[in-house]
């Protein structure tokens, strides 16, 4: 009897080690430091839900949005959450190198103008005459012009004063500049450190609300990965997906997974952040149409033209080299209801 257990917890552990080895491992890289928006990934780690995929998901911070493509193309990363828009502007030059986006999160862009109330900007024609501070090579100041253009204004008229990301909101509070050209999810938050509050003492220009309805961050993956291992990438976004769905109902879950992940970051402030990114930028009447992971392809065609504009692209990618749908879950598991907790 003893050698019947003996060789029946031998066998179990034979088959449990092989499982282990069996684990694909997925290094996954997020759009920037640990944020409450990152709540979705790390829930999905400390509930075991990369793990019932047969994955091993290892999350590094991130270096910015538009980083997380490059570094998938470097083949540091298989995966990542990042800007799909940095992924048209390379899939127009290096389409074979080019990550591909598999689940959209933020459906709707961050790309914002934010002005004091004081500054005597009460709409967008009021942005002539005024000076905007932006960081070059962000997405938000490389696309002033589409913007401009789009709604009739005068470039000539708005000076520009170029500065780095952190010295935006300190600048804007001081006055020294009237407007800053920010993603929305960041500055508001950045206001918020500075003993702002950015819904009474300032106002938001959303790109997406003045013709430049674009899509934002989701989960993309490497084309090497979509092609050695097509099983791994829909396991990432099974997982990534419940994940989501959970946190959209238990925002404090979402934070205990982040906070398990990362015990420096400030709770308060990042799950405030982890809300408005639902209010902001996942919630809007197309998600609750399509579900939440997928696009509209007249939609991301028309936003990569936009792109293609902006950036002064030789070439427009499809959407089918910027977007795959083929990883999705089904619509009835994509179904996201958002309740602030």
């Amino acid at each position: 009897m003893l050698r019947k257990v003996t060789a029946a917890l031998l066998g179990l552990a034979l088959s449990t080690g092989a499982a282990i080895a069996q684990e694909t491992t997925i290094k996954f890289t997020l759009g920037w430091k640990t944020q409450g928006s990152d709540a979705a990934f790390f829930y999905a780690k400390d509930h075991g839900l990369f793990k019932e995929e047969g994955l091993n998901v290892v999350i590094d911070q991130g270096e910015g949005s538009g980083a997380t493509v490059t570094r998938i193309m470097s083949g540091a990363y298989d995966a990542g959450f990042g800007d799909v828009n940095a992924i048209i502007q390379n899939a127009s030059t290096k389409p074979q190198e080019a990550p591909v986006m598999v689940y959209m999160m933020w459906n709707q862009p961050p790309f914002a103008i934010v002005a004091k109330k004081t500054s005597g900007i009460n709409t967008i024609k009021d942005f002539e005459g005024h000076t905007l501070g932006g960081a070059q090579g962000t997405p938000t100041t490389r696309l002033l012009p589409v913007f401009t253009r789009k709604n009739g204004l005068d470039g000539e008229k708005i000076k520009i004063s170029n500065m780095a990301p952190n010295l935006q909101e300190p600048m804007l509070i001081k006055g020294d500049i009237d407007g800053a050209l920010v993603f929305n999810i960041t500055s508001y938050f950045n206001l918020v450190l500075n003993r702002q509050d950015p819904d009474k003492d300032f106002k938001w220009f959303s790109f997406g609300e003045y013709g430049l309805d674009l899509y934002s961050n989701g989960v993309m993956v490497s084309k090497k990965l979509i092609a050695s291992n097509p099983k791994a990438v829909a396991g990432l976004v099974r997982a990534i997906n419940k994940g989501a769905i959970a946190v959209a109902k238990d925002q404090n879950a979402g934070m205990k997974a982040a906070l398990n992940y990362d015990n420096l970051i400030d709770v308060a402030v990042e799950k405030r952040r982890l809300q408005y990114s639902f209010d902001k930028l996942i919630v809007s009447p197309e998600m609750k149409e399509i579900g939440v992971g997928d696009i509209k392809d007249d939609r991301m065609t028309r936003a990569i033209g936009i792109i293609v504009e902006g950036y002064q692209l030789a070439r427009a990618p499809a959407t089918a080299e910027v977007f795959s749908r083929e990883f999705l879950p089904p619509r009835a598991e994509r179904e996201l209801v958002y309740t602030a907790n």
